[in-house]
């Protein structure tokens, strides 16, 4: 699994946004899956133990389930950006029911508090043209240049951590998960991914 999103890949799919060039020494966190409790309620906490705004990638799924946890995004003022309501892969997906999928997930975060989302990552970055076109009209296309495959329960914290260290960037926009499956590299890496690229001097900010 690649960490870092090669630049001839960037540039052969130049129609999504891969990174923020010319951003200087920041980093912008995204969290895809949520919002459940525990996993997200956490990422939240230590967001603002170190004053951090992130962008959350929401299933409409678990905001319909979850809304208290939802809500406790909303009122740390992060960018909350749309993942489909299942979490449905579009290769797999008729361009219609993708695009209901989106509006469900766009009307869960509404309905809950949210405003209405300016962004769209499709789940497992699997999106196909004529999905990704009709798309375009409401949203920007969201992927990421780093990859920190927290997911994976067969890659240990610390080489987790080194990776994701590795790709790392300015610019870079860079993926965790708050989910039950992330658990475990999650709240090892993040704080220490956080630490790390504060001490040098680096910032953390949501999506613009």
């Amino acid at each position: 699994m690649l960490h870092k999103i090669p630049v001839w890949f960037q540039k052969l799919f130049s129609g999504y946004t891969w990174q923020i060039p010319g951003a200087g020494k920041v980093i912008y966190l995204t969290f895809d899956d949520g919002p459940i409790p525990e996993v997200t309620e956490w990422v939240v906490e230590i967001l603002a133990k170190y004053g951090i705004r992130a962008s959350f990638f929401v299933v409409g799924e678990n905001v319909s389930k979850y809304p208290e946890v939802f809500r406790k995004l909303v009122e740390g003022r992060h960018v909350i950006g749309n993942h489909t309501y299942h979490h449905v892969r579009g290769w797999g997906t008729p361009t219609s029911l993708y695009l209901v999928e989106a509006g469900l997930c766009k009307d869960a975060i509404m309905e809950n508090g949210g405003e209405e989302p300016l962004y769209f990552r499709p789940p497992h970055g699997r999106i196909r043209p004529a999905q990704a076109k009709a798309l375009r009209e409401r949203y920007k296309l969201l992927m990421w240049n780093v990859l920190t495959v927290d997911y994976d329960r067969n890659l240990n914290e610390e080489k987790c951590l080194a990776n994701s260290i590795k790709a790392t960037h300015p610019g870079s926009i860079v993926v965790f998960h708050d989910s039950l499956k992330a658990e475990k590299n999650l709240k090892y890496v993040l704080p220490r991914y956080i630490e790390h690229f504060t001490s040098l001097g680096y910032s953390f900010e949501p999506l613009p």
